[in-house]
Parts: structure tokens; C-alpha cells; sequence
């Protein structure tokens, strides 16, 4: 589910469909997103189920993956208008036939796996990001908070996710996305300040016991994403950047290609082969390992002869309403 035009130039430095140098942070932070929500719904896709009511890898948190995809969606949909603005007469007419074919894309996905986010996101990125494009900046990061504060409150739902959008395309408008990359001071110091906020959260859970406020709670899964975050980002500005966009860039760069065959290579290993992933945590585990390997490989050797993934050439093509090249 990439949240921006995915047009890397195999041959030199990858690209996006604009001829912007791609910022190769957030590729690196939407692979490893997208490994982690293999691995926490895996067992919902191979039983149909939906993750709303359980908890399929027990203790750990299986939702770390929406915040921060919904964060990386908000910042792709900006760094989109930003390109539509210089290349579109009317550029926001781009960003809605974007959006229609995710709606399009999603419900078809929903057939296959109920769970699924796709059809989610376009919805409330229509209801929502599309007209916020009309806000000032100031006005776009107080509609964030307002949406986060509330949707805490009233524990998640379609305004966490419109917060979450909405926060990330105001990153984009005060020129932090473009940063992201280049900095560690700053997610250092973001990411203490995240830590010490769950540590308090966490006192708070314990203390309250069954009895938690749902607002904590949702603080807290959301202060763990920032956790994460910021961890990357440092880890980014060290000797490890290499290994770590090794790793995950290619997986970031195909993400809705890897999250739609995810779903059918599940479904295929539970009902062709008979794997019970849905039963046995450790089968899930395996099977997601051998998945993400096999889809790593497949990126690598596909972004050697191509600019984009086969679904993001394809949603590329509806956005812009003209066959892409590569």
C-alpha cells in the first residue's frame, strides 16, 4: 500500500515519477510496516477473520502496523499533490481517481481476506484528505489533534486513522517528511519523549488494571508506533542504514504489491497446501517468514527491470489517466 508514486530508477539513484530523488527512509519504514502486519494478521487472513476482536500473536501488540501506515499514507498523499500541482491542471482530480481505484482495489481485497485496510483508507481519504487539501497548514494539524484526541476517547476507528492521515500530510506541508531522513538528533530526542510518555502509560494500565481508561490505552499503542519510528530513524543515520534499506526498500518501495499477494500466498498455503497457519503460531510464523523472504526476493529482481511494482504501475496508471512507462 504505498503511499506515493513508486517510480525508482533501477539503473541510478531511485526516483519518484516526478524525477524527486525518493526518500529512502520512508521506504525503509513501510517495508518493515509491511512485515509487521503480516506477521500480526497472518492468522486472521488463513481463518477470514477480521483484526478487530482478538489478538492472534497473544501479548504483542498486532497493531502496531496502522498507525504507522496510516501515517505513511498521509505524507504519500501530500508528496503526491505537491507532484499533481506541478504536472495536472486540475490536480485534484488526480488525487480522487487515486483514491476511487484504492475503493476499487480494497473491495475486491475484501472478498479475499474481510480484515483487509485498503477500501478503509480510500474511504477517509475521500471523506477526509481529499477536501483537507483545501485547509491552511496551521488549520490541517488542528484538525489532526482534534480527530486524534477524540478517536483516543472513544478508543480508534475510522477517526484514528483520519488523524493519523491528516498528521502525516501536515508533516508534508511544514516540510518535516523531507527531512526525515536526515536527521537522528531530532527522532532521538522524539523518541526518549514517546518512551517516557508509554512508561507513564503503562504505570497508568497497571495501576488501573481491567478498569483502564480506553484513552490510555490507545495513547499507549500509539506512543509504541512513535517508539518504533524513531528507532528506525536513528538507526538510519548509522553504519546499519546500509543492511536496513537492504532489507526493507524493496519491500517499501512494492508495497501494495506485497500486501495483496500476501493474502493470496496465505490463502493458497492454508487451502492448497493444507498448512494450518490459523491454528499453530508457529506455522504462522514460518509461513510469514518464507513469505517475506520470497517477496523480498521477487521485489529485488523485479525493481532490476522495472521503475515500479506490476500494482503500483497499474495504480499509477489510473491516478494519472495515461499508460506509465517502465
Amino acid at each position: 500500500m504505498p503511499p506515493h508514486l513508486t517510480a525508482p530508477d533501477a539503473a541510478g539513484p531511485a526516483l519518484t515519477s516526478s524525477g524527486r530523488p525518493r526518500i529512502a527512509a520512508l521506504d525503509v519504514l513501510r517495508g518493515f510496516t509491511l512485515c509487521e502486519i503480516l506477521l500480526a494478521n497472518i492468522q486472521l487472513m488463513a481463518s477470514g477473520d477480521t483484526a478487530v476482536a482478538v489478538q492472534p500473536m497473544g501479548a504483542w501488540d498486532p497493531w502496531l502496523g496502522l498507525p504507522v501506515f496510516s501515517l505513511l499514507f498521509g505524507i504519500g498523499f501530500s508528496l503526491l499533490l505537491d507532484s499533481a500541482a506541478g504536472r495536472a491542471a486540475r490536480p485534484r482530480l488526480v488525487l480522487l481517481r487515486r483514491m476511487a481505484v484504492l475503493l476499487a482495489i480494497g473491495l475486491a481485497h475484501v472478498l479475499l481476506w474481510p480484515g483487509e485496510i485498503l477500501h478503509k483508507y480510500a474511504a477517509v481519504g475521500l471523506l477526509v484528505l481529499l477536501p483537507s487539501t483545501w485547509l491552511p497548514r496551521w488549520a490541517l494539524a488542528g484538525l489532526s489533534a482534534a480527530f486524534l484526541v477524540v478517536a483516543l476517547a472513544a478508543g480508534g476507528g475510522p477517526l484514528l486513522i483520519a488523524g493519523l492521515f491528516l498528521l502525516g500530510s501536515a508533516l508534508v506541508r511544514y516540510g518535516v517528511a523531507e527531512k526525515i531522513g536526515t536527521s537522528g538528533r531530532g527522532p532521538l530526542l522524539l523518541g526518549l519523549a514517546f518512551a517516557a510518555g508509554l512508561a507513564a502509560a503503562q504505570w497508568v494500565r497497571s495501576a488501573a488494571g481491567t478498569t483502564q481508561p480506553v484513552l490510555v490505552s490507545g495513547l499507549a499503542d500509539l506512543l509504541l508506533a512513535g517508539v518504533y519510528v524513531c528507532a528506525l530513524l536513528v538507526l538510519l543515520r548509522t553504519p546499519l542504514r546500509v543492511v536496513l534499506q537492504f532489507v526493507f526498500a524493496p519491500l517499501g518501495r512494492m508495497a501494495l504489491t506485497c500486501y495483496l499477494t500476501a493474502t493470496l500466498l496465505v490463502l493458497a498455503a492454508g487451502h492448497l497446501l493444507g498448512l494450518p497457519i490459523g491454528r499453530s503460531l508457529t506455522t504462522a510464523y514460518l509461513a510469514a517468514g518464507v513469505i517475506l523472504v520470497a517477496q523480498r526476493l521477487f521485489c529485488t529482481l523485479w525493481l532490476r527491470r522495472h521503475r515500479q511494482g506490476p500494482a503500483e504501475w497499474a495504480w499509477r496508471w489510473a491516478t494519472w489517466a495515461r499508460r506509465p512507462t517502465g
